[in-house]
């Protein structure tokens, strides 16, 4: 038994008529009804009573009818699925991320795509950026959004938006009053900072400071910039940010610009070369409104 018997069979059913259901298939008559006689003796029953002047339903193919709709039903929401997979606006897409790539332009990006796109499944999962490229290479994950990404040449990546950075400082502190900040007025400064361990932005300002003159002395390492913040209205120290974790306001830091030429938190997507119609739905939404996303931000909106 084929989909095409089914599709048969329910055109007769529908128009009580071979001459009428074949026209609507736009097959010939004769054709028709030995392909329903053909279904018919690989079910062993009739399904339709025929006489000279009309057609009916027998019982069992009555019942037949509602189960081969119901078949058919299935198997068009299955080609549908299928398709839309396909073509980027259906399945799962699974992104991982670090915290401090929420506080910026992504946020918007992930609801206006969820707005856009209800058939597929959007699964955030916050991940330390080395374990990003771990999860990445073994398909655990989709697609990446990464600051100083390493340079993985079976990887494919885009700059997704620009982010500068900024100096989280005590409240009371001597540069709070400051306008832009370069690295070497921090030299003095006791530093708490990411983990270089786990992250190569978190490397590359250490690398920035040593250029800059000076080795950062250290009093906490975490793992997430959002920390950093708490950490500094603590008294721990001061810390270099991107600038959209200086939207998470405490009243007992200041966010200074960190004027260094070529110093910045530009995040990037990285994705697998065969990424798949989805990554390229998502990426292809986040070139065109990521900027505008960040600039929203940048002015309070």
């Amino acid at each position: 038994m084929e989909l095409r018997h089914l599709r048969y069979f329910v055109a007769v059913a529908k128009h009580l008529s071979f001459t009428a259901a074949a026209e609507s298939l736009g097959i010939s008559q004769p054709p028709l009804s030995q392909q329903i006689r053909t279904l018919e003796l690989e079910i062993g029953t009739d399904l339709f009573e025929r006489t000279t002047r009309r057609v009916v339903l027998t019982r069992a193919g009555h019942d037949f009818l509602a189960r081969a709709e119901a078949i058919l039903e299935k198997s068009n929401e299955a080609m549908g699925r299928a398709r839309a997979i396909g073509n980027g606006t259906a399945g799962i897409l699974t992104i991982g991320l670090t915290g401090s790539i929420l506080a910026g332009p992504l946020g918007g990006i992930v609801h206006a795509f969820g707005q856009r796109h209800g058939d597929v499944d959007l699964r955030l999962h916050e991940m330390s950026p080395n374990r990003q490229i771990f999860a990445l290479k073994s398909h655990q994950v989709d697609l990446i959004f990464l600051r100083s990404p390493p340079a993985e040449t079976d990887l494919a990546l885009e700059l997704a938006w620009r982010e500068r950075l900024c100096v989280v400082l005590p409240a009371h502190h001597d540069l709070a009053d400051r306008g832009d900040i370069l690295l070497a007025d921090l030299r003095h400064e006791t530093f708490v900072i990411l983990n270089p361990n786990e992250s190569q932005f978190a490397q590359d300002l250490w690398n920035r400071c040593i250029g800059a003159g000076f080795t950062p002395r250290v009093s906490q390492q975490v793992n997430e910039a959002t920390s950093l913040v708490s950490l500094v209205a603590a008294g721990l120290g001061i810390a270099i940010v991107p600038e959209f974790v200086g939207r998470l306001r405490h009243d007992q830091v200041v966010f200074r610009p960190l004027a260094e030429f070529g110093t910045t938190a530009d995040v990037h997507a990285l994705h697998a070369p065969n990424g798949g119609p989805i990554v390229e739905t998502f990426l292809a939404l986040t070139r065109v409104h990521a900027e505008a996303f960040a600039n929203r931000l940048r002015h309070g909106g």
